[in-house]
């Protein structure tokens, strides 16, 4: 799963990005409303953190510049202002959610987790795929009615398949949703996490679609190497 956060303030953004991380998250950072909007529109994110007060563009500029060129991507927008209209501005631009400043990381956490959730069809907070389930409160797994320990990748890639399960997912949409702007991955490093998954959940449950991507299916045959 991965996240554009759009926030200025240089020691909230450090806290919102520790704490994305260490929930498996992929984070991207932008500064100012100009580098935000260009990343919200050029990046395959499964949600964006986008606060109201930023420089060089508003963050109600910047949603607005999204909904018009027909981004649907699920937006949370932050503010430090509690007025009633700044919300109802924020949401007639086209926001999702919002949090008021001050607020608690493990809420934003939560909220993002729904969003995408939401975002991809599902209206339980669990989602399951034959034996796997997936709980978008906590972010856990289980694979018959026990958790699954996975690394912040592997995470990133079920969480991705299981959200769009039934669905084949292009090749370059799962890299997009697994490494952040910066990172330099290796050419055959999916293949290597959907390797490491299948030993832990089972051949069956992902399907290799040849020339396009993968799936994650109850249904499926043997998955294709």
């Amino acid at each position: 799963m991965r996240i554009l956060l759009v926030e200025d303030d240089a020691d909230l953004a450090a806290a919102i990005l520790r704490a994305l991380r260490a929930e498996n998250f992929a984070v991207d950072h932008a500064t100012n409303g100009e580098d935000g909007a260009h990343l919200g529109d050029t990046g395959q994110y499964d949600a964006a953190v986008l606060d109201l007060g930023l420089p060089v563009k508003s963050g109600i500029a910047v949603l607005n510049e999204w909904r018009a060129a027909g981004r649907a991507l699920p937006v949370l927008i932050l503010t430090a202002r509690d007025g009633w209209s700044d919300k109802v501005e924020g949401f007639r631009a086209g926001a999702d959610d919002y949090l008021t400043k001050p607020f608690r990381v493990e809420e934003l956490v939560m909220r993002l987790r729904a969003l995408a959730r939401r975002a991809a069809g599902h209206a339980a907070p669990r989602v399951v795929c034959g034996p796997l389930s997936y709980d978008a409160q906590t972010g856990q797994f289980e694979l018959d009615g026990l958790p699954l320990r996975l690394t912040a990748l592997e995470w990133r890639v079920l969480s991705a398949l299981i959200l769009r399960k039934e669905s084949v997912i292009e090749r370059l949409d799962l890299l997009d949703r697994v490494y952040e702007n910066d990172a330099d991955p290796d050419s055959n490093s999916l293949e290597v996490i959907i390797a490491r998954l299948r030993r832990k959940i089972g051949r069956d449950l992902i399907e290799t679609v040849r020339g396009r991507g993968y799936r994650l299916t109850a249904d499926a045959p043997t998955a294709l190497q």
